[in-house]
């Protein structure tokens, strides 16, 4: 499995926007917060592996 790295955006109710970290793009990428760590927020930190986000 790959491995991505995001920052969370913007926290817009139960819906945050994440950029990645681990390339260059501009693109955000919109997540239910109920898939989230509940602790986020804007300009937390996160791994995605394995289907699952962490606070990193």
């Amino acid at each position: 499995m790959e491995t991505f790295y995001y920052e969370v955006v913007s926290i817009d109710g139960d819906y945050a926007n994440l950029k990645r970290t681990d390339i260059e793009s501009d693109e955000l990428k919109l997540v239910a917060r109920a898939l989230l760590p509940p602790e986020i927020r804007e300009g937390s930190r996160l791994k995605y592996e394995w289907m699952q986000y962490s606070l990193i």
